[in-house]
């Protein structure tokens, strides 16, 4: 007899109230599949979150911000990050944080704990969060893509050889993919797929920090400062103040995750309760996000001084060895497809 006649004769020796409390077992408290998450998945989960293509350009930002300014502001957004995400999982449940109503989004915590006009004005800037995330993984993405073709054409042409790529025809077949992997059911549950993000995650950091590591120790550094780029000689007074702010809003939009964190929060098996692990991971992520941002951004602005690229990666800051850069990029866009489904189709 095969194993689909055991369980079958196995079942119907079973009593109906039997039946119903093995079913029962299987199910959470809100009726809902068991949640098997852990406190590793979760911060697997938050490290492809908050590790994004954004840090390829802290270079950039710490070229505006200087050798003081900089670190001090990486450190400084990742302890209210940590703080922050930490008050948000005490929203997940209503109440309790054991037995209370789960809120499932962020968007239900506002309606639970907030509730009125709120609710809508906290949707619609979810909303316009969402789809400006959407729009940067595409051109980010399709960049990446472009910059393969580059580095193969400036290692057979030469570094100052005409390589244009237009990105259009990479944003069209990343939008084709995220149609087609979309249809999947429930892709974007899938445990291995932070897993997977995460890994490319650390490959191209790594890979952006090994190579400014590498040029630091060679002696073919750019010029640094204190405080970043200098008035007067590097930029205008008009251009050090805008372009602070913007390497202000690069660092604090590399460490957002707050829009998907009680997503993440509600993959979590119970006991022990789920706010205390979601902080748990919080603080790992976090830590582990600031370690990689700290490097990336010290090192990469050590290794190019104050005319640091926009993008160490596709900027290129580097040509050779030209098969490696290309490997970034193809972590990159690998690590995209995968935080496009977790964070826009979630």
């Amino acid at each position: 007899m095969g194993m689909e006649g055991i369980e079958l004769r196995e079942s119907r020796s079973l009593s109906p109230r039997d039946m119903i409390l093995h079913k029962l077992e299987d199910l959470d408290d809100d009726g809902k599949p068991k949640r098997t998450g852990t406190m590793w998945t979760a911060s697997a989960h938050i490290i492809t979150a908050v590790i994004g293509s954004g840090v390829l350009s802290l270079a950039w930002a710490m070229s505006q911000l200087g050798w003081v300014a900089g670190p001090v502001t990486l450190v400084l957004f990742s302890i209210i990050t940590f703080f922050t995400s930490s008050l948000l999982t005490d929203c997940y449940r209503t109440s309790d944080p054991i037995s209370g109503k789960r809120n499932y989004t962020y968007n239900d915590a506002v309606k639970s704990i907030l509730g009125g006009t709120q609710v809508w004005m906290c949707g619609l800037c979810q909303y316009v969060n969402l789809c400006g995330v959407a729009i940067g993984y595409t051109i980010t993405a399709s960049i990446s893509a472009a910059a393969i073709s580059k580095s193969n054409c400036y290692h057979r042409k030469g570094h100052k050889a005409d390589c244009n790529v237009s990105d259009s025809f990479y944003m069209i077949g990343f939008g084709i993919i995220q149609f087609f992997l979309s249809q999947l059911p429930n892709f974007h549950d899938l445990w291995w797929l932070s897993i997977v993000a995460a890994v490319m995650s650390f490959a191209y950091s790594g890979i952006a920090v090994g190579l400014s590591f590498a040029r630091v120790i060679s002696g073919n550094t750019g010029k640094t400062s204190l405080t970043g780029q200098e008035v007067g000689v590097d930029i205008t007074s008009a251009q050090k103040i805008w372009e602070t702010f913007q390497a202000l809003g690069d660092i604090a939009f590399a460490y957002s995750y707050s829009i998907i964190l009680i997503e993440i929060q509600d993959t979590l098996k119970s006991p022990p309760a789920e706010n205390k692990v979601m902080k748990k991971a919080s603080f790992i992520g976090v830590s582990t996000t600031t370690i990689f941002y700290i490097l990336s951004g010290c090192l990469g602005y050590a290794a190019f001084g104050n005319h640091s690229p926009g993008n160490i990666l596709t900027g290129f800051g580097f040509y050779e060895p030209y098969w490696l850069v290309d490997l970034a990029n193809f972590c990159i866009i690998v690590h995209l497809v995968g935080a496009y489904q977790v964070n826009c189709l979630s």
